[in-house]
């Protein structure tokens, strides 16, 4: 299993999101409090972020521990964006640990990340040479990214396929966020300046909200929606 958080808004640091926050990404990495599978997320970390530069996002993955990358800490005061999506990570055992299995995974515009398991088997094979890496997450992405506009009806085709499958996923355009809970904690922060959706708090202010399990939730500009999934 693994923790995941996306931001949509004004523009926020990499540090303000992921390193200052009392329970932020970076102490979940260590000392996730939801998290039912696994207990420490040491096998790889990534960011992904939007600029008006281009419009594909940038990445930074990497296999080591987000507590272990020390240029982390020197860089990202220094970048800010509105549109934001990262994840540490806690391999499915068996599975790649080099840095093409983290997440976030990417295909044009879009950035995806997987916290769960599922059995590769379910997955059409025509995913598997687009993926990244093969790991489940990876092939799952491949999957989803291509038609991201589905994002909701995909998931739960897959968890219909693999009824022990664990679901959550984060999937963002630099425009909007779009994620489900399926098998495991999500929640959303509607923040003044905008809006957060993790696997977890990233602190224990009470304007956070979970999200019921087999929801999509959308996330633009304008507001969040919640929308209850159901096996097809």
């Amino acid at each position: 299993m693994c923790r995941h958080v996306a931001w949509l808004g004004a523009p926020r640091t990499l540090a303000g999101l992921l390193l200052d926050p009392g329970h932020g990404l970076l102490h979940q990495s260590w000392e996730p409090r939801r998290q039912a599978h696994g207990t420490v997320n040491a096998d790889g970390w990534g960011v992904g972020w939007y600029s008006p530069a281009r419009p594909e996002p940038a990445r930074w993955r990497s296999s080591r521990p987000m507590w272990a990358e020390a240029s982390l800490t020197s860089v990202a005061p220094h970048v800010a964006s509105g549109c934001v999506l990262a994840a540490v990570r806690d391999a499915t055992v068996g599975m790649p640990g080099d840095e093409s299995a983290c997440a976030p995974f990417a295909r044009g515009r879009h950035l995806l990340s997987h916290n769960g398991v599922v059995d590769r088997s379910v997955l059409p094979a025509e995913a598997w040479p687009r993926a990244e890496s093969v790991c489940d997450s990876a092939v799952l992405a491949a999957h989803l990214l291509d038609e991201p506009a589905a994002l909701g009806e995909r998931v739960a085709a897959v968890g219909a396929a693999d009824p022990r499958a664990r679901l959550n996923v984060l999937l963002a355009d630099g425009e909007r966020l779009l994620a489900t809970a399926w098998g495991d904690t999500l929640s959303v922060l509607q923040a003044p300046d905008g809006v957060a959706v993790a696997s977890e708090p990233w602190d224990d202010d009470p304007a956070w909200s979970d999200v019921p399990d087999r929801t999509l939730v959308t996330v633009t500009p304008d507001g969040v929606d919640l929308t209850p999934l159901e096996i097809p």
